[in-house]
């Protein structure tokens, strides 16, 4: 992927529609724009008339994502995610940069066309700039690692400093879909735990300390030395694990709906039940009892696909995977202490309408972190990256920018 200059563009009151915000069609006008502005910084805005090559868009999809209105700057970041013989692939971002929230992202897809419309190669100028030929590679790869007999798939996307992102129970790594999108700026690295999404499923060998030794399978792997861990509930008490066990791993430290706390003994007793129903009912049973506390009141109303989206990744699980999980969960230890000795930047994200890990709890870890952040996402629920994608991707983005 070869990232292109970023620039910064003001929305004018023309290209507004009657409701005086911008629409999707207006965000190609606003993206074409931004594209000028490169090569204007760059080769020139005539790189194509000097190379008889012109780009014509094949196809433009375009993610609107939030209001944007006159007198908004937008930052837009660009890059080329594929380059071929005739045909170039750009991947826009608009960040908003009053808010730094991400207001729209695009691919448009181009084909070079000669004066008469037929496709013609790119020259070398215009491959020095676009960069090298990527031969049907992707801005996503996904990997298999193994590590303590499981395989674990794994999704990379992009280049900068190293983003690993841990899921909660009982999902998979899609529920980081949004941020895995909207942070170009980083690499993002993300992966399904053993026993979830599209990893593999052993009898045993569940615990937290696994899970952790996992993770530094692969960062590893991916050739990644320290990365910044974001974990999401028992995704959390994994990245507490790995602070105990590999602490020269963790660059900073995001921990979201999650708790130090161990199980106390009515939780383990719950666990202990669901674990019963899991091995009982199934899946589909575990789904149905967790999910009316996994997110807001607000989200079951205004979200009824997102809750569709829930339920389906949580009967995506195995029953194997459920009880290890469950297991696992059980018997973590108390990361009370781990708060105390926590070296690393840290911020600490809590969904507003959490019931399992409320604000409530997520205010005294945060003050037991020596210069921890706290955020509250309001209108969120246990999920709050699923639920406020946007107020989740500012608060990260303002977190990581403060790394540099």
């Amino acid at each position: 992927m070869t990232a292109l200059p970023s620039v910064e563009v003001t929305v004018y009151p023309f290209e507004c529609d009657a409701f005086g915000h911008l629409n999707e069609a207006a965000f190609l006008q606003l993206f074409e724009r931004a594209r000028w502005d490169v090569l204007a910084r760059g080769p020139g805005m005539d790189l194509f008339k000097r190379n008889n090559a012109w780009p014509a868009v094949r196809r433009a999809t375009v993610d609107y994502r939030a209001g944007v209105f006159p007198g908004d700057v937008l930052r837009i970041d660009s890059a080329v995610t594929q380059r071929g013989t005739t045909s170039v692939t750009l991947r826009h971002v608009a960040t908003r940069v009053s808010d730094r929230l991400v207001v729209a992202e695009a691919e448009i897809v181009f084909v070079l066309i000669d004066r008469v419309g037929r496709p013609t190669p790119m020259t070398e100028e215009m491959a020095r700039f676009f960069g090298p030929r990527t031969a049907g590679a992707t801005a996503r790869e996904s990997l298999r690692v193994t590590a303590g007999g499981a395989e674990l798939s794994v999704e990379v996307r992009g280049e900068g400093v190293p983003v690993l992102f841990v899921h909660g129970f009982p999902l998979d790594r899609t529920m980081w879909r949004h941020q895995l999108a909207a942070l170009t700026r980083w690499k993002r690295i993300a992966l399904d735990l053993r026993g979830a999404g599209a990893s593999s499923v052993p009898a045993d060998g569940y615990s937290v300390a696994r899970y952790a030794d996992d993770v530094v399978a692969v960062l590893d792997a991916v050739g990644v030395k320290q990365a910044v861990v974001c974990g999401l509930s028992m995704g959390g008490y994994v990245v507490f694990e790995l602070l105990r066990r590999h602490a020269e791993r963790v660059r900073a430290v995001v921990l979201a709906d999650t708790r130090s706390e161990p199980d106390s003994e009515e939780g383990r007793r719950a666990r202990d039940e669901l674990i019963a129903t899991a091995e009982r009912e199934g899946p589909d049973a575990v789904a149905e009892r967790m999910l009316p506390r996994m997110l807001a009141p607000v989200t079951f109303v205004e979200q009824p696909e997102l809750v569709g989206e829930v339920r389906a990744m949580m009967r995506r699980w195995t029953v194997p995977g459920l009880v290890g999980a469950l297991r696992a969960l059980r018997n973590r230890p108390d990361s009370t202490d781990t708060l105390r000795q926590i070296r690393v930047p840290t911020l600490v994200l809590v969904g507003e309408e959490d019931h399992i890990t409320p604000p409530a709890v997520a205010k005294p870890m945060a003050a037991a972190i020596s210069g921890a952040r706290l955020v509250t996402i309001p209108a969120a629920g246990h999920l709050a990256p699923l639920e406020q994608p946007l107020a989740v991707g500012g608060a990260l983005s303002e977190f990581l920018d403060s790394l540099s």
